[in-house]
């Protein structure tokens, strides 16, 4: 029992060793696949640790030989030697065109014929894409539908949207095979409402295909959007008054922007303009063409009004200062002189119904306002020299009694000052003394 068993055990063993050194075989040639973008040149590089003093050989798909060691056998300027060693074949294939894929093989004739096959792989180069369906213009919500397109993709490539920074999901992908057999043509379509904002925004269709690697190829289509005007009346000066010249201008926006403006005056039956200028001019203004003023712009797309409130102010009647003060109290050097209070009214306030604004004083109210402020200092200095004179009169009454004293009775200005002194002089010898 035990010899057959060793036996078995040993042709076990002999297998494993043979298995063994069949996949360490050292005069298996070896390759690699390639892949290669239609137009380039890939590299075939077929290499053998033991040669067994064979050559290498190079075959295409068709089994036509190609190199054999250093010997070219197809006549094909495409296809050049790179390096031929007993260990090594490496040949090179440029201009790569879709025929060019399959498998090649590197073979050595050994006892047996040992080979090694490389599979080639040939990328088509998609076509710039496309776009197709846009019939411009589209008016405010529509309906956009458009196609994009590109052929010659191997294998078939990807299409995406794009509308301006946004991505478009697409309604669906068609991949049809080009005639060839060997390429694919790749169609997409995008659905969507435009709206105004949409004017001149750019769709655009990109193409991803992994043989594009850092380079990307698209086209984009820049969308032209009809919608309805917008309106508004912007006066020349801004704030007009009796007797000048103004302008009414209407601005009409819009695709396509207004061609016709009618103006009317509220209340009047009578338009006062209608054709395609948008400026409505008072020669010279005067206190019956205040009122309301329309503006009627017209395009394709439809009409808008818009309202513009005029009110004349007469230059006779330009705001004036008014000074209010309270009573005085009566003179005196430490008491104050008045209290005053200072107000100021403008008679115009214009006001456009679509573009109001707060309004600034008028040149006019500026002027009353530095009146007003000389008024007051005016009667500030005034008040001011009554206060001087009186306190000058009070002082100078004083100085005269004093210098009077004594000299009632003189008969001239001489006496007056000896007994002037005199008097002072006896005042002095009045003085009593008391222990």
């Amino acid at each position: 029992m035990l010899r057959p068993a060793c036996s078995l055990l040993v042709l076990l063993g002999c297998f494993v060793a043979s298995r063994g050194n069949l996949s360490h075989d050292e005069s298996q040639p070896t390759t690699s696949d390639e892949t290669v973008v239609a137009g380039g040149t890939v590299m075939l590089k077929c290499l053998v640790e033991d040669p067994d003093d064979s050559s290498l050989q190079w075959s295409n798909p068709a089994q036509q030989t190609l190199y054999f060691g250093e010997k070219r056998a197809l006549r094909d300027n495409r296809i050049q030697l790179e390096r031929s060693t007993p260990n090594e074949l490496t040949i090179s294939i440029s201009n790569v065109v879709l025929s060019d894929e399959g498998e090649y093989t590197c073979s050595i004739f050994t006892m047996p014929v040992r080979t090694a096959k490389a599979l080639v792989t040939v990328l088509g180069i998609p076509q710039k894409p496309q776009i197709s369906g846009y019939e411009m213009p589209i008016r405010e919500e529509e309906m956009a539908r458009l196609t994009c397109r590109s052929s010659g993709s191997k294998p078939a490539a990807k299409l995406r949207w794009k509308k301006g920074i946004k991505d478009l999901k697409d309604e669906g992908t068609d991949v049809m095979e080009d005639s060839n057999g060997k390429t694919f043509t790749v169609t997409s379509r995008v659905e969507f409402h435009v709206t105004k904002e949409d004017n001149d925004m750019e769709v655009t269709c990109t193409v991803d295909h992994e043989s594009l690697q850092n380079t990307e190829r698209s086209v984009t289509q820049k969308l032209q959007v009809y919608y309805k005007p917008t309106a508004k009346i912007e006066p020349n000066p801004q704030y007009p008054r009796e007797g000048e010249k103004l302008r009414l201008q209407c601005e009409g926006q819009g695709n396509p922007v207004p061609q016709e403006f009618l103006w009317e005056k509220e209340g009047s039956d009578t338009p006062l303009q209608m054709n395609s200028e948008s400026v409505l001019v008072f020669p010279f203004l005067n206190k019956s063409d205040s009122g309301t003023y329309v503006c009627t712009a017209t395009s394709s797309m439809g009409s808008v009004i818009a309202k513009y409130n005029l009110d004349v102010n007469d230059l006779s009647q330009l705001p004036t200062p008014h000074i209010h003060s309270t009573p005085a109290p009566p003179p005196g050097p430490s008491q104050p002189i008045t209290h005053l209070s200072m107000t100021t009214a403008s008679s115009f306030t214009p006001a456009a119904v679509q573009d109001a604004s707060p309004v600034p004083s008028s040149p006019g109210t500026y002027h009353a306002v530095i009146g007003g402020v000389v008024a007051v200092i005016v009667f500030l200095l005034l008040i001011l020299l009554i206060f001087l004179g009186h306190y000058l009169i009070r002082h100078k009454g004083t100085y005269l009694t004093h210098e009077a004293k004594g000299s009632d009775d003189a008969p001239d200005a001489d006496t007056a000052i000896i007994n002037a002194e005199g008097g002072q002089a006896s005042s002095d010898d009045k003085k009593e003394y008391f222990i």
